[in-house]
C-alpha cells in the first residue's frame, strides 16, 4: 500500500496486477511498476558495481588513452542523458509550483536517474584513464536500461494508440529523447577504443589483437575471426601467428613459479631443521661437542613421529596461478545453476500445452525464454573454459621453464636417478597432465552441487522415489572409486615402460651409426619391442577397465531413470507418469548425467596429474650442484697469483659414493703450462670436471680464475712447467719433466714404456679441446687455428675435424666453395638439418584407412554396428516413455503399466549390452592399431640410412616415439567412443524432433549446412594450427636433449642465462600456435552452440504452433531431446576436429614409411658363404662416392688391391676422404661410381647385414649402450661366457671386470658414462676380439685414448688379428709405421701408396705429414 501512495497521489495506481500483466491476451506493466521497478533496476546494478570496478581499475593501469571521438561522444551523450533526466525533474517541481500535486515518484526516480548517469559518465572517462579499451561493466549497464526502456515504450506506445488515454506530452518527449540517446551509448559501448600511449603492442609487428577487441567481440570470440578466413584462404604459416600476450610468455609466467618454489623449499627446509632438532637446552649449538648422549637418544624420539615435510609443489602452483584461475569458479557456478533453467521452463511448457485456455502469448514467452537463457548459458560457459586453458597454458609453460632451469643445476648423481628419457617426459607428458587438468579441476565442486541440485528438483517432481535412483548411482560411486584406483596403478606402470622406451630409444639414436656399422638394428629392436610388449600388456588392462567404465557411464542415468519411474508407479496405483513428471525427469537425469560420467574422468585426471606432480617434485628437489663450492675469480686481478690453488680436496660424483678423488693438494702459478697424466681411469678427467665444479666437494678449497687445455698427446711433456701424476684417484707424483725423469718412479716407467723421447711427437692431428672457465674470454679461430696464450709460449694447433664420428663437419666435408657451388645447383642439396615440416590441408582419408586397417576391418565395423543398435536402442525406449506418459487415466490410474516398464526395462539391458560391446571392440581394436603403428613406425626408423639420422633432428624422432605414440595409445581410441556417441546421439534428436513437429523439416536441413559450413570453416584452421604446435614442440624437446648432453660445456663456458633464454623462445614459439588453436575451439563452441541454441528455439516454437494437435508425450519428448542437442552438437565438433587433429599422429607416425629406405638386410638368393671372406682380399675399382644427390664426389677414382693380411695404413690430411673410404666400405654410403669387391664378391650384391657382419670395426667415437656389460660386448648372446672373458682378457679388461661386483652383469649407465673413456675404447676392443672377422678397420681407434691405452690396442691388434686384413686410418703416424703399406689421400684421390720407407724416400706428401710430426 505504501507504494500505491508513492506512485500515485490518490493511490489508485497498484504496483503489480495479475490482471493487466499476465491472465490477458495484451500483457502490460503497471504505471507504478515502469516508473519504479523499470527505473530503478539498471541503476541500482551500476551503484553495486562501482565500488568493486573503481579498486580494479586503481589496481590495473594499462596506460592513457588519448580523447577520442568515440570517447567524446560517449560523454557528451552521458551528459545530454543527465540533462534530459533532471528536466523532468524540473518539469516535476514546475508543476508543483503551479499547484499540480504529484505523486513522490515522479521527483525520486529522475534524481536516481540524473545521478546514475552521472556516475556512468564519470566512468567512461576513468576507463578511458586507465586505458580500457571496451568496457562490459558500462555495455551491460546500457543493455540493460535499454531492456527497461523498451517495456515502457511499448506500453506509452499502446497507451497513446487508445483514443480516450490522457498523454503527458512532456513527460513522453523526453522519455523518447532518452531511449534514443540510450540506444546510441550501446551501439557506441560495442566498439572498442583505441590503444592506450605506450603500450607495447605498439612496437609488435604482429600483436595479438585480443588486448584491443571490444567486450563482444572479447565474450564472443570475434577477435580471432580473421585469422579463421585467413586459415580458410590457404594453410595457416607460422608467420602468419600473433605474439603472445605479455602475461603468458615465459619470461612472465616462469620467474614466479621457481621464486615461489625456492621460498617453499625453504619454508620447508626450515621446518625440518626445527623438526629433526629440539633439546631441553636450545641455547647449545646444534650437533656441538656439548650434545650428550640423552639428548640425541631424544632428538631421535622427536624425529621419528613426524614425516619429513615435503616442499608441496601443488601448494606453489596454486600460489602463483590461483588468483587468474579464482574467476573461472565464479563463471562456473553461474553456468551451473543456469542449467537447471532448462527443466524448468520445460515443465512450464509442458503446462501450457495442457491448459488450452493459457494466451497463447505465454508459450512464445517460454520460447524466448527458453533460447535466451541457453544463449547466455553459452557465454558464460566458454569464458569459463577459456580461463581454463589459458591457466592450463600457462601452468604448462611455468613446468617445461623451471624443469629447464633445474636440468641445468642438478648433481652428477641426481642426473643418474632421472635419465634423459624422464626428463624429457617430465616436459612432454607429464607438463600436458597438468594442462589438462586444468580445465577439469573445477569439476570436484561443481559435479556434486549439480548433483545436489537435480536431485533436489526431481524430489520436487516425483517425491521419494528419487531415492531408488539416487540408491542406484550410490552403488556406483564404489565402483568407479575401485576402476580409477585401478587405473591409477596401471598408469604408474606405464609411464614406467613408457621412460624406458624413450630412454632406450633416445640411446638407439644418439648411438645409430655404430649400430649400423656393427649390424646391431634387430638385437635393439627386439629390445624396444620387449619394453614396448610389457607397456601394450599395461595398455590392454586399462582397455578393459576403460570399457567396463564406459558401460557403467551410459548404463547409470538409464538405471537411475527405471528405478525411479519402476518404483513411482509400483508404490501407489494413483501415482500417475505424465509427460511433465516423466520428461521433467528425464531432463534433470541428462543433467545428472554429465556430473556423473564426468566424475570418474575428473579423477583419474587428478590421479594421473598426482603422478605427475610427486615426478615433478622429486626431479624439483634434486640435488643441486653448488657452483660456490669453488671460488671463480676473474683472470684479471691478482696478476702474479696462483691460476689455480686446491688445498686438501676430496672429491666424489655422488654423496652416497666412496669419493674418486682424495687428499688432492696442489697450486699451479699464473702462466704455467701443467700437464695431468695417469693409467685409464685413474681421475684425470674426473680432475678438470672437479675445477669445473661438476662434482660434488666434500672437503677442502679449490679457487679457479683461468681456462684449461686438455690433450692426449704426450709430445708436450718436455715443454710443460708442471705435471701432475695420478694413480687411483689421488696425486702420486708432481714437479717437471726433468725432475719427474730424475725421481725415476712411476711416470719415468711410464715414459720409458710408451715414449721414445721426442720422437713420439703426435701426428699434426692430434685432438685439442679446450674447456672455458670463468674470465670468459672469446677464443680467437684464425684459420682453423686455435691460438691460445699460455705463458708467452705461442701454441698453435691446427684443429682437425677429419672424422668425427658424430656427423659433423667431417662427415659432410667439402670446401665452402664447393659447396656453394652445389647450392648454385640445388638450394636443398646440402641442408645439413632438416626441420620438422608440418603437413598441410585436410588429413587424408586414406589416413583414416590406415588406421581402420591397423585396427582389422571385422573390429572396425563391428564397432559401427554395435553403435548404431545403441542408438535405435535408446531411441525406442525414449518413444515408448511418451506413449506411456499419453496413457488415458481412467478412475485416477493408468492401465497397462506393467507391461509399459517391462518393456521400456528390456530395451534398456539390450542398450547396455551393445554399449559394452562396442566399448570393448573400440579399445581393443586401438591396442591391436597401437602395436602395429610402432612396429612399423620403428622398422622404418632402422631401415633408414646413415642420410637421414643426420638431417633429421633426433627431437623430431622422440616426438614420434613418446608425444605421437602415445596420442595414438591413449587418445585415439577414447575420442573415436565420444564421436561416433555424440553422432549418433545428433541424428537420434533430430529424428525425435521430426516425428512430434514434420513441420520442423524446413528448419533442420538449412541449420545443418550452417553447421557444416561453420565446422569445415573452423578445421581448416584448427587443424594447421595444431599441426605448427606440432611441429614446434619438436624444437623444444631437441633443444632440450641437447641441453642435457651438453650441460657441463654449458656450464664450464658459464652461458646458462644464453640457453635459458632460447628455451624460454622456443617454449613461446610453441604457446603461438597453441593458443590461437584454444581460441578457436571457443569461437567455434559459441557459434555452434547457437545453431543447437536455434535448434531448442524451434522446437518450442513449433510445439507452441502446433500445441492443439500435439500430444503434451510428444511436446515433452521433443524438447527434452532438443534441450541435449546443444550439448550433443558441441561435443560432436569438437571431437570431430579432436579426431582430425589426433590422427594427424597416425599420419606422422606413417611419415617415415615414404622416406627412402637402405639396401635390404638380408638378400636371400645372394647370401654370402658363412665362411666368408676366407682371405680378406678388397679391391676397389674405379670407385666413387658422394654424401646426397647433387653433391660433388668426395672420393673419386680408388683403384686398389688390398692382399689377404696386409696391414694397411689410410693418411691425409683433414676432408682428405679417409673415414669415406670405411664408410663406403661398410655401405653406410652406397657408391656413386665403381665397385668394392672382398673375395670375389661385389659387396654391393650381397645385403647390408650379411656385409657388416663379416667386417668388424673399432669407431673413433666407442659408444656404449645402457643394459649389461655382456649385452654391450654381444647383443645377440652367440658366444659363450668363455669366449667373452677371453675377448676381455685380450682387451686388457680383466682384471677391472673381474673386480666389479656383478662382473659380465655390471649396468654400463647411458652412454657408458661410468666407464672411463679409455676404459670404453677397450670394450670396443673386445667387441673386435669376439667377432674376429678376417677384415678389421680401426678408424682412428686410438685418437680419444692416452698412450698406454694406445699401446695396448696396437699390440693386441698386432698378435690377435695377425692373419687379417687390416685397414687404420691413422691418427698418428708412429702406430702405422710398421705396416706394409700406406695409402695416402688427398682431395678424395689417391695420391701415393706404397711401404712407409719407400714413400719417405720419395719425398712426396707423406714425407712432409711425417716431418710436421717430428718423425724424420
Amino acid at each position: 500500500m505504501a507504494l500505491r501512495g508513492f506512485c500515485s497521489a490518490d493511490g489508485s495506481d497498484p504496483f503489480w496486477a495479475w490482471d493487466v500483466t499476465w491472465n490477458t491476451s495484451n500483457p502490460d506493466f503497471t504505471k507504478c511498476f515502469q516508473n519504479t521497478f523499470l527505473v530503478w533496476v539498471p541503476c541500482s546494478y551500476l551503484w553495486v558495481c562501482f565500488p568493486f570496478y573503481f579498486l580494479y581499475l586503481s589496481r590495473h593501469d594499462r596506460g592513457y588513452i588519448q580523447m577520442t571521438y568515440l570517447n567524446k561522444t560517449k560523454t557528451a551523450l552521458g551528459f545530454l542523458l543527465w540533462i534530459v533526466c533532471w528536466a523532468d525533474l524540473f518539469y516535476s517541481f514546475w508543476e508543483r509550483s503551479w499547484g499540480k500535486f504529484l505523486a513522490p515518484v515522479f521527483l525520486v526516480s529522475p534524481t536516481l536517474l540524473g545521478i546514475t548517469m552521472l556516475l556512468a559518465t564519470f566512468l567512461i572517462q576513468l576507463e578511458r584513464r586507465k586505458g580500457v579499451q571496451s568496457s562490459g561493466i558500462m555495455l551491460t549497464f546500457w543493455l540493460v536500461a535499454l531492456l527497461c526502456a523498451l517495456a515502457i515504450l511499448r506500453s506509452k506506445i499502446m497507451t497513446a494508440l487508445k483514443e480516450d488515454a490522457e498523454i503527458d506530452v512532456f513527460r513522453d518527449v523526453t522519455f523518447y529523447i532518452y531511449f534514443s540517446l540510450v540506444l546510441m551509448q550501446l551501439v557506441l559501448s560495442c566498439f572498442s577504443d583505441r590503444p592506450p600511449l605506450f603500450s607495447e603492442t605498439i612496437h609488435d609487428p604482429n600483436p595479438c589483437p585480443e588486448s584491443s577487441a571490444s567486450f563482444l567481440s572479447r565474450v564472443t570470440f570475434w577477435w580471432i575471426t580473421g585469422l579463421m578466413v585467413r586459415g580458410y584462404r590457404q594453410p595457416l604459416e607460422s608467420t602468419d601467428l600473433w605474439s603472445l600476450n605479455k602475461e603468458d610468455t615465459s619470461e612472465q609466467v616462469v620467474p614466479v613459479l621457481v621464486k615461489n618454489w625456492k621460498k617453499e623449499c625453504a619454508k620447508s627446509k626450515r621446518q625440518q631443521a626445527k623438526m629433526a632438532y629440539s633439546s631441553k637446552d636450545p641455547a647449545k649449538p646444534k650437533g656441538g661437542s656439548q650434545v650428550d648422549v640423552n639428548e640425541e637418544a631424544e632428538v631421535l624420539i622427536v624425529k621419528s613421529p613426524q614425516k619429513e615435510r615435503e616442499p608441496s609443489l601443488f601448494k606453489v602452483l596454486y600460489k602463483t596461478f590461483g588468483p587468474y584461475f579464482l574467476m573461472s569458479f565464479l563463471f562456473k557456478a553461474l553456468h551451473d545453476l543456469m542449467m537447471f533453467a532448462g527443466p524448468e521452463i520445460l515443465k512450464l511448457l509442458i503446462n501450457f500445452v495442457n491448459d488450452q485456455k493459457a494466451p497463447d502469448w505465454q508459450g512464445y514467452f517460454y520460447t524466448v525464454l527458453l533460447f535466451v537463457s541457453a544463449c547466455l548459458q553459452t557465454l558464460v560457459l566458454h569464458q569459463y573454459f577459456h580461463i581454463c586453458f589459458v591457466s592450463g597454458m600457462r601452468i604448462k609453460t611455468a613446468v617445461i621453464g623451471a624443469v629447464y632451469r633445474k636440468a641445468l643445476v642438478i648433481t652428477n648423481s641426481a642426473r643418474k636417478s632421472s635419465t634423459i628419457g624422464e626428463i624429457v617426459n617430465l616436459m612432454s607428458v607429464d607438463a600436458q597432465r597438468f594442462m589438462d587438468l586444468a580445465t577439469y579441476i573445477n569439476m570436484i565442486w561443481s559435479a556434486p552441487l549439480q548433483v545436489i541440485l537435480a536431485l533436489y528438483l526431481l524430489w520436487l517432481n516425483l517425491g521419494p522415489s528419487v531415492l531408488a535412483g539416487v540408491a542406484v548411482m550410490i552403488l556406483m560411486v564404489p565402483l568407479n572409486a575401485v576402476m580409477a584406483m585401478k587405473t591409477k596403478t596401471y598408469q604408474v606402470a606405464h609411464m614406467k615402460s613408457k621412460d624406458n622406451r624413450i630412454k632406450l630409444m633416445n640411446e638407439i639414436l644418439n648411438g645409430i651409426k655404430v649400430l649400423k656399422l656393427y649390424a646391431w638394428e634387430l638385437a635393439f629392436k627386439d629390445k624396444v619391442l620387449a619394453i614396448r610388449q610389457e607397456e601394450l600388456k599395461v595398455l590392454k588392462k586399462s582397455a578393459y577397465l576403460a570399457a567396463v567404465g564406459t558401460f557403467t557411464w551410459v548404463c547409470t542415468p538409464f538405471l537411475v531413470a527405471l528405478s525411479t519411474f519402476a518404483v513411482y508407479v509400483t508404490v501407489d496405483k494413483n501415482n500417475i507418469l505424465d509427460a511433465q513428471k516423466a520428461f521433467v525427469s528425464l531432463a534433470l537425469f541428462n543433467i545428472l548425467r554429465f556430473p556423473l560420467n564426468i566424475l570418474p574422468m575428473v579423477i583419474s585426471s587428478i590421479v594421473q596429474a598426482s603422478v605427475s606432480l610427486k615426478r615433478l617434485r622429486i626431479f624439483l628437489s634434486h640435488e643441486e650442484l653448488e657452483p660456490d663450492s669453488i671460488e671463480r675469480r676473474p683472470i684479471k686481478d691478482g696478476r702474479g697469483a696462483n691460476s689455480i690453488s686446491v688445498k686438501n680436496a676430496t672429491f666424489t660424483w655422488a654423496r652416497s659414493e666412496p669419493p674418486t678423488l682424495s687428499g688432492i693438494t696442489f697450486s699451479i702459478p699464473e702462466g704455467s703450462l701443467v700437464a695431468v697424466v695417469g693409467q685409464v681411469g685413474c681421475g684425470k678427467s674426473s680432475l678438470l670436471s672437479a675445477l669445473l665444479a661438476e662434482m660434488d666437494k666434500v672437503e677442502g678449497h679449490v679457487a679457479v680464475k683461468t681456462r684449461l687445455l686438455v690433450t692426449h698427446s704426450i709430445s708436450y711433456l718436455p715443454q710443460v712447467d708442471v705435471i701432475l701424476v695420478m694413480t687411483g684417484g689421488k696425486i702420486s707424483e708432481m714437479g717437471s719433466y726433468q725432475e719427474l725423469l730424475a725421481r725415476d718412479g712411476a711416470f719415468a716407467e711410464f715414459l720409458r714404456t710408451y715414449a721414445s723421447g721426442e720422437q713420439e711427437q703426435a701426428e699434426h692431428d692430434d685432438g685439442l679441446t679446450s674447456v672455458s672457465s670463468p674470465g670468459k674470454e672469446v677464443k680467437q679461430m684464425e684459420n682453423g687455428m686455435l691460438v691460445t696464450d699460455v705463458a708467452g709460449k705461442q701454441l698453435k694447433r691446427q684443429l682437425s675435424n677429419s672424422s668425427s664420428y658424430s656427423g659433423d663437419v667431417g662427415r659432410h666435408h667439402t670446401s665452402t666453395a664447393e659447396l656453394q657451388k652445389a647450392g648454385a645447383k640445388n638450394e636443398d642439396a646440402w641442408k645439413l638439418v632438416e626441420a620438422d615440416k608440418a603437413q598441410t590441408g585436410q588429413v587424408k582419408l586414406s589416413v583414416y584407412w590406415d588406421y581402420m586397417k591397423a585396427i582389422g576391418l571385422f573390429i572396425s565395423f563391428l564397432s559401427i554396428f554395435l553403435f548404431l543398435c545403441n542408438n535405435v536402442a535408446a531411441l525406442a525406449s525414449n518413444y515408448w516413455l511418451s506413449l506411456w506418459t499419453d496413457d488415458p487415466i481412467v478412475n485416477g490410474t493408468q492401465e497397462h503399466t506393467k507391461v509399459r516398464l517391462s518393456v521400456y526395462g528390456a530395451l534398456g539391458i539390450s542398450q547396455g549390452i551393445s554399449v559394452f560391446g562396442y566399448s570393448m571392440a573400440v579399445s581393443i581394436g586401438g591396442i591391436f592399431a597401437s602395436r602395429r603403428l610402432h612396429v612399423d613406425l620403428l622398422q622404418n626408423v632402422l631401415r633408414s640410412p646413415m642420410s637421414f639420422f643426420e638431417r633429421t633432428p633426433s627431437g623430431n624422432l622422440v616426438n614420434r616415439f613418446s608425444k605421437e605414440l602415445d596420442t595414438v595409445d591413449s587418445m585415439i581410441p577414447q575420442v573415436i567412443k565420444m564421436f561416433m556417441g555424440s553422432l549418433f546421439s545428433v541424428i537420434g534428436a533430430c529424428i525425435i524432433i521430426l516425428l512430434a513437429t514434420p513441420i520442423a523439416a524446413i528448419i533442420i536441413p538449412p541449420l545443418g549446412l550452417i553447421y557444416f559450413f561453420v565446422q569445415r570453416f573452423y578445421v581448416a584452421s584448427s587443424r594447421q594450427l595444431k599441426r605448427l604446435e606440432s611441429v614446434s614442440r619438436s624444437p623444444v624437446y631437441s633443444h632440450f636433449n641437447e641441453t642435457l648432453l651438453g650441460v657441463s660445456i654449458i656450464r664450464a663456458f658459464e652461458e646458462q642465462e644464453r640457453f635459458i633464454r632460447q628455451s624460454d623462445l622456443k617454449v613461446d614459439e610453441n604457446q603461438k600456435a597453441y593458443y590461437p588453436s584454444i581460441v578457436a575451439n571457443r569461437w567455434l563452441a559459441v557459434r555452434l552452440e547457437c545453431v543447437g541454441n536455434c535448434i531448442v528455439l524451434f522446437a518450442a516454437l513449433f510445439a507452441v504452433i502446433s500445441r492443439h494437435s500435439l500430444s503434451a508425450g510428444l511436446v515433452g519428448l521433443s524438447v527434452s531431446y532438443s534441450l541435449q542437442v546443444t550439448t550433443y552438437l558441441n561435443w560432436l565438433v569438437r571431437m570431430s576436429s579432436e579426431m582430425e587433429t589426433n590422427i594427424v599422429a597416425v599420419e606422422r607416425l606413417k611419415e617415415y614409411s615414404e622416406t627412402e629406405k637402405e639396401a635390404p638386410w638380408r638378400v636371400e638368393e645372394m647370401t654370402p658363404p658363412s665362411d666368408w671372406p676366407q682371405v680378406g682380399r678388397v679391391e676397389f675399382r674405379d670407385y666413387g662416392l658422394r654424401y646426397r644427390e647433387n653433391l660433388d664426389l668426395v672420393l673419386k677414382n680408388i683403384n686398389i688391391t688390398i692382399d689377404g693380411g696386409e696391414k694397411v695404413g689410410i693418411v691425409g690430411r683433414t676432408g682428405a676422404g679417409k673415414s669415406s673410404l670405411t664408410l663406403g666400405l661398410f655401405r653406410i654410403n652406397e657408391s656413386a661410381e665403381g665397385e668394392i669387391i672382398v673375395d670375389n664378391i661385389n659387396i654391393a650384391k650381397i645385403g647390408l647385414h650379411d656385409l657388416r657382419f663379416k667386417i668388424t670395426i673399432i669407431p673413433q667415437d666407442p659408444v656404449l649402450f645402457s643394459g649389461s656389460l655382456r649385452m654391450n660386448l654381444d647383443p645377440f648372446s652367440r658366444y659363450s661366457d668363455e669366449e667373452v672373458w677371453t675377448s676381455l682378457e685380450l682387451a686388457h679388461l680383466k682384471d677391472f671386470v673381474s673386480g666389479l661386483p656383478d662382473k659380465l652383469n655390471h649396468e654400463c649407465a647411458e652412454g657408458g658414462e661410468n666407464l672411463s673413456v679409455g676404459q670404453r675404447q677397450l670394450v670396443c676392443l673386445a667387441r673386435a676380439l669376439l667377432r674376429k672377422t678376417k677384415i678389421l678397420v680401426l678408424d682412428e681407434a686410438t685418437a680419444a685414448v692416452d698412450l698406454e691405452t694406445d699401446d695396448l690396442i696396437q699390440s693386441t691388434i698386432r698378435t690377435q688379428f695377425e692373419d687379417c686384413t687390416v685397414l687404420t686410418i691413422a691418427h698418428r703416424l708412429n702406430t702405422i709405421m710398421d705396416y706394409t703399406r700406406v695409402i695416402v689421400l688427398d682431395k678424395g684421390e689417391i695420391r701415393e701408396c706404397g711401404q712407409p720407407s719407400a714413400l719417405l724416400q720419395q719425398r712426396g706428401l707423406f714425407y712432409s705429414m711425417a716431418k710436421d710430426a717430428g718423425l724424420v
